[in-house]
């Protein structure tokens, strides 16, 4: 801080600082105050950078809320594929007791099976549960050459639980492919397309099973 001025007096009872003491006193009074507030375009600039970044933050929150509902949906078409994973083995056995000379149809079935069990991703599931479900309806098939096999309590039930996991499978499989076209919209849409990239946020695959796909009651014709 600066100190009052002093000007010493000559002996001719003048001020001989008189010019030294006028310069100071005027820096003195142009100095501009200590903590002076900020300036309205500063505030302004501030408002509209807090602004962006909440609107980028919304963004970014909805975008994960609609991924974490993919990530949902897609684990409810899991379970039910595990489940039906689970009753093949059985259904097998059963078909073996009474059609042991159907050796092809059985080992396609597990092969099947076990294609779909290592099938990675959406896409790959897809196309390996479309060839799972076509060896299961020549499965089915053979009860037509089979009464005896028909008949068996054991293996209605199989067919009964398999044709409802499959009647599960279709409508989780069409409520995932919804959120996912819920979500590859709203990361194309202005304004999420302009950051949804670099934030991580890329297109998801659909769980398309085909349009031509059956039930395992619709078994094919069998002739002879």
């Amino acid at each position: 801080m600066i100190g009052p001025l002093k000007c010493r007096m000559g002996t001719n009872g003048e001020f001989s600082g008189f010019a030294i003491c006028h310069s100071r006193s005027k820096a003195l009074s142009q100095e501009p105050p200590k903590g002076a507030p900020m300036s309205t375009t500063g505030l302004i600039v501030l408002a509209v950078i807090v602004v962006l970044v909440l609107w980028i933050v919304m963004i970014y929150n909805g975008l994960v809320s609609l991924r974490q509902r993919v990530g949902q949906s897609f684990a409810d078409i899991d379970v039910q594929l595990r489940q039906r994973h689970d009753l093949i083995p059985n259904l097998v056995e059963t078909v073996k007791g009474y059609a042991t000379h159907e050796r092809g149809t059985l080992e396609a079935v597990i092969k099947a099976r076990n294609t779909a069990m290592a099938a990675q991703g959406p896409a790959q599931q897809a196309a390996a549960e479309n060839m799972l479900s076509g060896a299961l309806r020549q499965l089915f098939a053979l009860s037509e050459s089979y009464p005896d096999l028909k008949a068996n309590a054991n293996f209605q039930q199989l067919q009964a639980e398999l044709t409802d996991i499959e009647n599960k499978i279709a409508a989780a499989r069409r409520f995932f492919n919804n959120t996912v076209s819920e979500y590859n919209t709203g990361i194309q849409q202005f304004p999420a397309a302009l950051f949804a990239a670099a934030l991580g946020f890329s297109q998801k695959e659909f769980f398309d099973l085909g349009e031509d796909r059956k039930t395992l009651t619709e078994a094919p014709q069998v002739k002879f």
